[in-house]
């Protein structure tokens, strides 16, 4: 635990505000202070006045902090290149975020789940979550999900399980933070504007397995070359899936080589579905392993919202929420599940994202409606392929093309395979203003 230092909470937001108050706790002896550009809620302002938190609402951070500061801890947001965080490594000062500082304050004997990739965290770290809940065991659910660590560190308890997804934003700034069972769902480029190049990037997803030994466990796709090449040198116990003994085909999930459920009887559908309840139930292996909670599980389970979400309408026509595909993978796999001629949505924030990777499924798409700031690379994508395409830059105008275009028994879908920040602050917003227009032009 932090005592006695002088410190910078760069960003408040959820989790700056969470890892201000953990620091507080107990009479500690911290100076803080937290900056953001953006000014809280007045509940919040006079909340950490009460903790005497000091708030300075600010666009040049880097002006507050000096060399007397002992400690930065970063929003996983901001980029390394963000002037502050300059001026941070040329004084010396350690750049730390919230999961690592509150890792520090967990009781002893917590067992700790991490789950990272390009693809499928989410929907992961959700099945582990809940079916250890259905098991009985003792967990809780944290991290990029959208609980803190700092936030659900005062209720974890001795022996508790923790079960938290991690972003390569979150890894970027962790150093002594460490996890009994690691799950590497994926690799692909992406984030690259944030880590500069893919080599980076992967580097940065590796540290999911910093300072494991033989004791602790490593749950890697043995499909996945970059997953592979990043884990050959680590020092964990490896657990494949996508390999001889886990695995799916044609007839069900199978865990060493037993049967464990029937794809017959799981209501999420698609390869990349499968793939993560294999991953889930080599997590689960480790604690309890009921294949008829597993069973009743899966068979209601409807996946994560804005991973490929049914939206309803009262058309005959089908809507998918892809909002979470904020690169190329996760188009690709969404298209791979699309059976009918198909109205994708593409486009968003420019980050060098390359189009040219949906071309092995993109025959299922009989028109594109461009959106975002991509909307020019987009339409030259489509045009070099032949594909009907719409300049729309905003989702309203898209799903107003679409409403005069569609026909019943097609597929409208969301999947822009790109970030949202350049319209929305997350893709979840993205995601939510998606399904109100659903309900305004087709309900």
């Amino acid at each position: 635990m932090l005592e006695n230092k002088k410190i910078l909470i760069l960003g408040l937001a959820r989790s700056g505000y969470h890892i201000a108050k953990l620091l507080t706790t107990n009479n500690s002896t911290n100076e803080i202070i937290a900056t953001d550009k953006n000014l809280p809620a007045f509940s919040i302002l006079n909340e950490l006045e009460e903790l005497k938190i000091k708030f300075v609402q600010s666009e040049t951070a880097e002006e507050i902090l000096d060399d007397t500061f002992d400690l930065v801890i970063k929003n996983p947001g901001i980029e390394p290149t963000h002037p502050c965080v300059v001026k941070a490594n040329n004084l010396n000062i350690p750049i730390v975020n919230e999961m690592e500082v509150a890792y520090h304050y967990l009781p002893e004997d917590v067992k700790i789940i991490g789950i990272t990739g390009s693809n499928g965290k989410t929907t992961t770290t959700t099945m582990i979550y809940d079916l250890m809940k259905m098991h009985h065991l003792p967990v809780i659910l944290g991290g990029n999900i959208g609980y803190p660590l700092s936030e659900i560190v005062p209720m974890v308890r001795k022996g508790d399980i923790l079960v938290l997804e991690i972003s390569d934003h979150q890894l970027y700034n962790l150093k002594d933070f460490k996890t009994d069972i690691s799950v590497l769902t994926n690799l692909c480029p992406t984030h690259l504007d944030f880590h500069g190049n893919y080599e980076n990037y992967i580097n940065v997803k590796k540290k999911i397995f910093n300072h494991h030994t033989f004791k602790d466990i490593a749950i890697i796709n043995n499909s996945n070359e970059d997953s592979l090449r990043i884990t050959k040198d680590i020092k964990s116990s490896k657990v494949y899936f996508n390999n001889e003994e886990n695995y799916y085909n044609d007839e069900g999930i199978y865990i060493n080589n037993e049967l464990v459920i029937n794809l017959a009887d799981i209501k999420i559908k698609g390869t990349h579905n499968y793939e993560n309840i294999l991953a889930s139930l080599l997590v689960l292996k480790e604690f309890a392993f009921d294949k008829k909670i597993i069973k009743e599980y899966l068979g209601k389970f409807n996946g994560v919202e804005h991973r490929l979400e049914v939206v309803d309408s009262n058309s005959d026509i089908k809507f998918y929420n892809d909002s979470k595909a904020t690169n190329p993978t996760s188009t690709l796999i969404a298209l791979k599940t699309m059976k009918m001629p198909t109205h994708l949505i593409l486009g968003g924030k420019e980050r060098s994202q390359d189009f040219n990777e949906l071309n092995d499924e993109i025959k299922v798409v009989k028109k594109i409606y461009a959106i975002g700031e991509v909307t020019d690379r987009v339409y030259e994508y489509a045009s070099n392929l032949n594909i009907p395409c719409v300049k729309c830059y905003t989702l309203d105008r898209a799903m107003l093309e679409i409403k005069n275009n569609v026909q019943n028994n097609e597929i409208v879908l969301l999947s822009p395979a790109s970030a949202s920040w350049d319209q929305y602050d997350k893709f979840e917003t993205r995601g939510e203003e998606f399904k109100k227009l659903v309900e305004k032009y087709f309900n």
